[in-house]
């Protein structure tokens, strides 16, 4: 029997204001996969992030952990549940050094006090750069320098299940490849769950093991990486 997903929506609708964003959209992430989601701006895939890290309160539908409702389907829940999630745009405080930033994590984590020094040197050695400006205010960093800081501090959790919101935007390709390299042999090692919402697609492709395609609030296909290298197929869905 196969193991239940670590995340799940079934019938998802979600709207702003009268207007539907999401349309009865169900979607699951497996245990031990990179699930990346991919379509044109406003398909409305960070919604369907926020949804489902309880940052939305859907009209209809619902979601499951581990097969199992949540009550309530919010964020402090679901980190119980070991899954955290790295915000579009970053979400870091610029004011604040790396250093607090990560402190600031740990806490609202409720990681153990000590255990905290530990889990700092594993998140420096998944993610090496960061060590060179841990003690540097945020806000001066380079935007690839920040998302470093922003999934240091989502893994500092050592979450079994991680969220990541168009992570590459205002990086250059190479910048994101550096990024996600890591990150992939992070979730094989440690068999996490990603749940990725890129627009980069062809780098995405690269780190995901399967892909899911939305348009106009609704999932039109499911897919394996390979199937969608072809530009002309791409191109056909978008």
């Amino acid at each position: 029997m196969s193991a239940a997903p670590v995340l799940k929506a079934e019938g998802l609708r979600v709207g702003y204001g009268g207007k539907p964003v999401l349309l009865d959209a169900t979607i699951e992430l497996r245990p031990d996969e990179v699930l990346c989601v991919i379509g044109h701006n406003g398909a409305g895939k960070s919604t369907l992030m926020r949804a489902l890290f309880g940052l939305i309160t859907p009209e209809a539908g619902r979601m499951l952990v581990d097969g199992a409702q949540l009550d309530p389907h919010v964020p402090r829940v679901l980190a119980s549940h070991g899954i955290a999630m790295v915000p579009e745009g970053r979400g870091i405080f610029p004011g604040l050094t790396v250093r607090e930033n990560f402190a600031l994590g740990m806490w609202s984590a409720g990681v153990p006090e000590k255990e905290r020094d530990e889990r700092v040197e594993w998140v420096l050695q998944v993610l090496p750069p960061v060590r060179k400006f841990y003690d540097r205010r945020a806000g001066l960093l380079s935007g690839g320098q920040q998302q470093m800081v922003s999934i240091g501090r989502a893994i500092l959790a050592r979450p079994r299940c991680l969220l990541m919101d168009e992570p590459s935007i205002g990086l250059a390709p190479k910048l994101f490849q550096d990024l996600m390299q890591p990150i992939r042999e992070l979730q094989q090692s440690h068999h996490m769950s990603i749940l990725l919402i890129e627009q980069n697609v062809r780098e995405a492709l690269k780190v995901s093991d399967r892909v899911v395609v939305m348009k106009a609030g609704a999932i039109i296909l499911e897919a394996l990486p390979g199937e969608l290298k072809d530009n002309a197929r791409l191109m056909e869905l978008y």
